[in-house]
């Protein structure tokens, strides 16, 4: 079972699968430019009702123009950037935020050594702390680190030289080495968190991606997305069921092949409502053929499902045979094989075509099964897999005796067909 892909609008090659870093990054910023925006010039307000208080004693004119050209600069980066590269525009953040920064830190410790305050010291650090928590939440680690390293080194440089050289009357180096720290230690959550919040919404948007994918082949109510991993193809339990016409070339050459398609295509309609009645999902059709998983639930849970959808097949197509008897028409037998094991499953996606695929020796014994059971002229066959499967529960059956040249199939029992008690 295969579906094309629609051509992407350039024409270049289908978009890869949700959860891309740099992609993740960038839904993130353009969704939020805004908003991000609006705090920025909140923090600039706070800084100047802080700057206003203090009367200006410990700014200098260059502390509003740096205020002005820093708002000024967000305004001109929220209304540029969705017309630009995202990366490039995230780097030129990141390096203004972290000068705007450094420049608050260094002008403070500058000005401040006969008139340090508190809320002064509060205030000039708002901006490292702030500005590091907002580039955190861009989901961009090494910009976070970048920040942190620059601002770090400013202020590490600042207190250096501070110490070097005491004539420069910069304030004591202890509560300033207690700020740089815990600043450094901020940063580390910040970008350990943010790794993990990257790694986590990345996982979430891979596994909605697969989900969608897999949504167009496999029915409501089967997940087979794995969350510890890569699930384009993952080994999975499953119990088959092979599905054909018996005698169909004969019925073709005798009716015609355009009147035989309608009835194709009434035993395909009759076969996927079975199937997905019972909670498989159909694979793909054959020519005259039907292939069917059960994958859902527990090995035993498959198997009994199988039988049913094969017993409710087998009471579908008596009816349909009587209504084809009233129109004079041929009645149609179909013969049904179950093998279960271990498969692989899951959707192959090239970028042209997605296929949803099953894989695994299990797969090349149902076609063991399959070709035995029309030699044998069976309704239905079931492998000794299937057999235990089912347990107690298992219907009466005969088992085959083996052919010289059947020793690469499994061990096969015939079902007696469902009584017709149970049909009317």
């Amino acid at each position: 079972m295969s579906r094309p892909h629609p051509n992407p609008p350039d024409g270049g090659a289908a978009p890869g699968p949700a959860g891309d870093g740099t992609g993740l990054a960038a839904g993130l910023a353009a969704g939020t430019a805004t908003r991000v925006l609006a705090m920025r010039l909140v923090m600039l307000g706070v800084l100047a009702v802080s700057a206003h208080l203090s009367d200006g004693a410990l700014h200098a004119g260059s502390h509003w123009f740096i205020l002005a050209g820093y708002a000024a600069s967000s305004l001109w980066l929220a209304a540029t950037a969705r017309r630009r590269n995202s990366e490039r525009w995230a780097w030129i953040t990141t390096l203004l935020d972290a000068a705007l920064a450094a420049y608050i830190v260094l002008e403070y410790m500058m000005a401040a050594a006969d008139a340090a305050d508190e809320p002064g010291t509060l205030a000039s650090r708002l901006p490292a702390f702030l500005l590091l928590l907002e580039s955190g939440l861009t989901l961009r680690p090494r910009h976070t680190a970048v920040f942190v390293a620059l601002v770090a080194g400013v202020w590490s440089g600042a207190l250096g030289l501070g110490l070097l050289e005491p004539r420069l009357g910069l304030p004591p180096a202890g509560p300033n080495i207690f700020g740089l720290l815990s600043f450094l230690v901020a940063g580390a959550f910040v970008i350990e968190g943010s790794l993990r919040l990257r790694r986590g919404v990345a996982t979430m948007l891979r596994l909605e991606h697969e989900r969608a994918t897999l949504a167009r082949f496999v029915p409501a109510g089967i997940d087979l997305v794995r969350r510890d991993g890569p699930t384009a193809l993952q080994p999975r339990h499953a119990c088959l069921l092979a599905l054909d016409i018996r005698g169909f070339s004969a019925l073709t050459r005798r009716w015609g092949e355009a009147r035989v398609l309608d009835w194709l295509l009434a035993v395909r309609a009759l076969a996927h409502a079975a199937v997905t009645g019972h909670g498989g999902l159909v694979d793909k059709y054959v020519g005259d053929g039907v292939l069917a998983q059960f994958v859902d639930g527990a090995p035993a849970a498959q198997a009994a499902a199988a039988l049913a959808c094969v017993r409710e097949i087998e009471v579908r197509m008596r009816r349909m045979n009587e209504a084809r008897g009233h129109q004079d028409l041929p009645p149609l037998a179909l013969t049904a094989s179950l093998h279960a094991g271990e498969v692989l499953v899951g959707v192959l996606d090239d970028g042209l075509r997605a296929e949803f695929t099953v894989l695994g020796p299990a797969m090349n014994a149902l076609a063991r099964v399959e070709a035995r059971a029309k030699r044998e002229n069976l309704p239905v066959a079931v492998s000794k897999r299937v057999m235990r499967l089912l347990g107690p529960a298992a219907p009466p059956a005969r088992r085959l005796p083996r052919r010289p040249g059947e020793d690469d199939c499994p061990d096969l029992f015939g079902l007696e067909p469902v009584p017709l008690t149970v049909a009317s």
